[in-house]
């Protein structure tokens, strides 16, 4: 600057004496000035906001601690709000009535108390003019009667909050009034401290104890840095009213109460107030700024980086490593059993190369024995998430996740949703923003229609934060809600609006509750911690719950029950102590493209009657089973992949009626696919598989049930069979399916593939099992196993390259027909004593015993089948010479001879034949489904229809 050669230093030292009106002309003399007082925000903007005795720090009551970024705009935003009161009067002089009067009336001061001009607030009232100023001095005034505010006035309390106490009961009848700087407590006759029915009331800087506040519409208020006690603010059909930088404490009810469609009828302040709003920051997110949540980072989730989008591995090893694999019940599945184990049942003991490519065959194998070579490539459903999740878990190792997974900012998803992004720029009703609710029952009821807007809050230590019914909306933007003894936030009876960018967490009821037909958009909000489930749907309750971060709840993450039916989409549920999302008692809903995993429970659980939609959803790294379908469970589990959990890729009762299709079911450490028995299975269910607690108001579940919905849902078709369509099924621990069912199961066109013990296990199955058109191959044991007593029809599969045999049954109604059973270490089929196998229509090979093995007095139909040499050193079929119970009829027998000669197996090709076995209802996935196999066999013939000739076979 020029002035006097003084420097900056020094003149911001002498400009901070002076007074808010001089530092106003000083910056009106030059740019060079202006910039001058700007830069005094932290010495002399800072004093004056914090000396006036009409606001507070700017962050009170949430963040006294923390400054504004602005201490010139922060004072300048509440000296423009405390001036709305007048503006009343700006509009009365521009008037035409007022055009003839140009001289203004000076506003007189009336001074209130002992030794001044008045004794008593209602001697002043009646000798106060239009917008004059009453000054209570320091004291108690206690009004006998009803005091009514007849014309405009301001009533200042003198000196300190808390030296002046006003004991009255007010009816504001003018059309505007401001009250500054008093401690307000009830009259002894009446509760209500302060009533409108048509003007504007603006507090300031008060205290409210021990009573209620009355605001009917049309009438309007404009509340900022005040306490309320034990005070209830009851607003009923308002069209605006703003509630800021407000404590509430100890309430024995709600603390404030919204009711009523916001009236129609609006007064002089509704335009002022909007003005008011919208020109005040917004608590909308940027594109920069992402919203976190405020807690110890020590207490989130310390692999979880919303930014990288990557999932860390933890741990030592896979959950499919031979160490923590686990066998069916009653055997070990990580040990491996000797060459032929007690029932026959052959395991190779070489080093995995389960992955295709040329058939596993020992380097010390003589080539002039081994004359057959299988060399075949199989392709399973592509995985709807890429290649991250096609290879085993590595520990430390992070998987980046596809985009359509990535967690979305607020602003990204508000500019994807202009109906969600119009929804948070509005204004209606009761505008609660910055504000304090604790130590109280309730925070705001919203009921009856009424629209309430909450910004920025924090909810603690209540019973409830907010609870909306009867039609009403609410729009909740960045608060904070913790540690509430029932629900944070509580819908009912068709309540609605927009929850988004809240963090809610350690409530001992759900964070979020809907119930009776409610629909809510919840978005990007955070909900952990809670000591029960994180978000509630019940009773007819609806909603979309989307892009949210559920995380550490003592129960579900999302608990749908009681024919709720939510849309639940791309949001992370993980580290939950229970399921990630539990779907219980005839509950619906549309679960798609959400990340659930690390959850002690299953990742997603359906019991009793639910029937939800579950769809391209990553759920991996559980601690228990991956999909968790219980007794009474259904619903379609449909293009989902489930990786790396713990227990079982998807868990069923077999009283449950699920469709499980096109799903990637890989590298989990028990089953791929387990169905269990009911009846016979239901008292030694694997650990872990304990149904969730009911959850119901009161304990009344029938309190539900009185409002079903009876609607037709296109995207749930009935069966009446449990179905396990068109998925992959590879690489995990155990078998790849086990069956130990009661009950008729579909097992249809799936991709089975290189698991850690059989492909598929049928252990009990009392009603039939249908297993068709599947690719079982190079599975670490047998290629299917079925047990004693069992019901199995074998029909259109192709069998390939299992370390065991190919099919070993025990079955006493075991039906193998046309299925492709090739290159198998064991034999291509062992019938094992009691069993009666029909075996029709058959290719079958052995990669290095026999074709066909009948041990003991097995019952078997061998008809129309082509069997075929595997070494030279081999017969074809084995069984016992006395054996009457074994008939063969026209069964083609191909034994080496020579190389010279080609055989082309095209009729029928290589199976399964999924191009013309796949359902309608997957027809969608057709591009995931799995691929034809080359196959080529290099054999010396001899005998059968091609005896003398040498045999080239290629199976396409």
């Amino acid at each position: 600057m020029e002035a006097g050669g003084l420097p900056l230093e020094l003149w911001r030292m002498i400009l901070a004496y002076l007074h808010l009106p001089d530092l106003g002309r000083c910056s009106l003399v030059c740019r060079a000035w202006y910039e001058l007082i700007l830069s005094l925000d932290s010495t002399r903007w800072r004093q004056l906001c914090l000396g006036c005795t009409e606001c507070r720090h700017p962050n009170w009551p949430n963040q006294p601690d923390v400054e504004p970024e602005s201490w010139r705009e922060a004072f300048k935003q509440h000296y423009l709000a405390s001036k709305t009161w007048t503006k009343n009067a700006l509009d009365l002089e521009s008037s035409v009535c007022f055009s003839l009067f140009r001289r203004r009336r000076e506003r007189r001061t009336l001074s209130v108390g002992p030794g001044h001009e008045f004794d008593s607030l209602g001697s002043a009232l009646a000798m106060a003019s239009l917008y004059d100023r009453i000054v209570l001095f320091p004291g108690v005034y206690e009004e006998q009667g009803e005091i009514i505010l007849k014309v405009p006035v301001e009533i200042v309390g003198q000196g300190k909050l808390g030296e002046v106490a006003l004991l009255a009961s007010i009816d504001q009848h003018c059309s505007t009034t401001r009250l500054c700087n008093l401690v307000f407590m009830p009259a002894w006759f009446s509760p209500i401290m302060y009533k409108t029915t048509s003007g504007h009331a603006q507090f300031d800087n008060c205290n409210f104890e021990n009573g209620h506040i009355q605001v009917h519409g049309p009438g309007t208020c404009q509340v900022k840095f005040c306490t309320f006690k034990n005070t209830h603010i009851f607003l009923h059909n308002v069209p605006l009213c703003v509630l800021e930088n407000c404590e509430f404490v100890g309430s024995e009810n709600n603390s404030v109460t919204v009711e009523g469609h916001p009236s129609a009828d609006k007064n002089w302040a509704y335009k002022y107030l909007l003005g008011l709003i919208k020109s005040s920051p917004t608590f909308l997110p940027t594109e920069d700024s992402d919203f976190l949540m405020s807690l110890d980072l020590e207490s989130r989730d310390q692999a979880w980086s919303p930014k990288t989008c990557d999932i860390v591995i933890e741990g030592s090893q896979s959950p499919t490593s031979p160490a923590s694999s686990s066998p069916k019940p009653g055997s070990k599945a990580g040990s491996q059993e000797a060459e032929v184990g007690s029932d026959g049942e052959r395991v190779a003991q070489t080093p995995d190369s389960s992955d295709g490519g040329l058939s596993p065959s020992g380097e010390d194998e003589d080539e002039d024995q081994l004359m057959y070579r299988l060399s075949y490539q199989v392709q399973g459903p592509r995985p709807v998430l890429g290649g991250s999740f096609l290879g085993p878990p590595l520990p430390g190792a992070s998987i980046q996740l596809p985009s359509c997974l990535v967690l979305n900012s607020l602003q990204q998803e508000l500019q994807k949703d202009k109906e969600a992004m119009a929804l948070a720029n509005s204004v209606q009703g009761c505008l609660i923003r910055k504000c304090l609710f604790r130590d109280g029952k309730g925070g705001v009821f919203v009921c009856s229609h009424g629209r309430a807007k909450m910004e920025g809050n924090i909810f603690r230590n209540l019973t409830y934060a907010v609870r909306c019914i009867h039609n009403s909306k609410i729009i909740m933007l960045r608060n904070d809600i913790y540690r509430c003894r029932a629900s944070g936030i509580f819908l009912r009876l068709e309540g609605g609006g927009l929850i988004a960018g809240n963090n809610i967490y350690h409530n001992a009821e759900a964070g979020v509750d809907i119930r009776k037909k409610s629909n809510p958009l919840i978005l990007c909000n955070q909900i952990h911690h809670g000591l029960r489930s994180g978000i509630v749907v019940l009773g007819n309750g609806k909603g979309i719950i989307r892009n949210n971060q559920i995380f550490s709840n003592k129960e579900a993450g999302i608990y749908i029950l009681y024919h709720g039916n939510p849309v639940v989409s791309g949001n992370h549920i993980f580290k939950g102590r229970a399921a990630g999302i539990a779907v219980n008692e005839n509950g619906k809903g549309l679960i798609t493209e959400n990340v659930i995993r690390e959850n002690q429970w299953g990742g997603v659980d359906i019991r009793r009657g639910g029937i939800p939609v579950l769809r391209s959803n990553l759920i991996c790294f559980g601690y228990s089973d991956g999909v968790v379908v219980g007794d009474e469970g259904k619903g379609l589990i449909e293009g989902n992949t489930i990786y790396a959990n713990k227990g079982c890729g998807v868990w069923m009762m077999s009283s449950s009626l699920p469709h499980v299709t096109s799903n990637h079911i890989s590298y989990n450490g028990l089953y791929g696919v387990a169905v269990f028995s009911q009846k016979d299975g239901s008292s030694e269910l694997p650990r872990g598989h304990r149904a969730q607690e009911n959850f119901s108001e009161d304990g009344d579940a029938i309190l539900w049930e009185t409002e079903l919905e009876k609607e037709d849902d296109p995207l749930r078709r009935p069966i009446t069979i449990a179905l396990v369509e068109s998925n992959s099924i590879n690489h995990n621990g155990a078998s790849g399916l086990y069956v130990q069912s009661s009950e008729a199961l579909h097992v249809i066109t799936n991709v089975i593939h290189a698991n850690g013990d059989r492909g598929i296990t049928v252990a009990q199955s009392s009603q039939p099992t249908r297993v068709a058109n599947n690719s079982i191959s190079c599975n670490r044991q047998s290629g299917v196993k079925v047990e004693a007593q069992c019901k199995v029809e074998l029909r259109g599969n192709g069998i390939y390259d299992n370390r065991g045999h190919g099919i070993i049954t025990k079955g006493d109604s075991t039906i193998v027909i046309e299925n492709d059973i090739i290159g198998n270490r064991g034999s291509g089929l062992q019938l094992l004593p009691r069993s009666d196998t029909k075996v029709i229509k058959n290719r079958i090979h052995s990669f290095r015993a026999y074709g066909i093995a009948v041990r003991g007095r097995a019952k078997a139909l061998v008809q129309e089948n082509i069997i075929f040499q595997g070494k030279t050193n081999k017969t074809i079929f084995q069984q016992i010479s006395n054996n009457r119970e074994c008939v063969m009829q026209n069964n083609k027998f191909l034994v080496f001879k020579k190389k010279s000669d080609t055989w082309r197996l095209v009729n029928p090709p290589a199976r399964p034949h999924l191009e013309t076995s796949l359902r309608r209802p997957s027809a969608a996935h057709n591009g995931q489904k799995v691929t034809a196999m080359a196959t080529r066999i290099t054999a010396r013939v001899e005998g059968g229809y091609h005896s003398n000739r040498s045999v080239f076979c290629t199976i396409l």
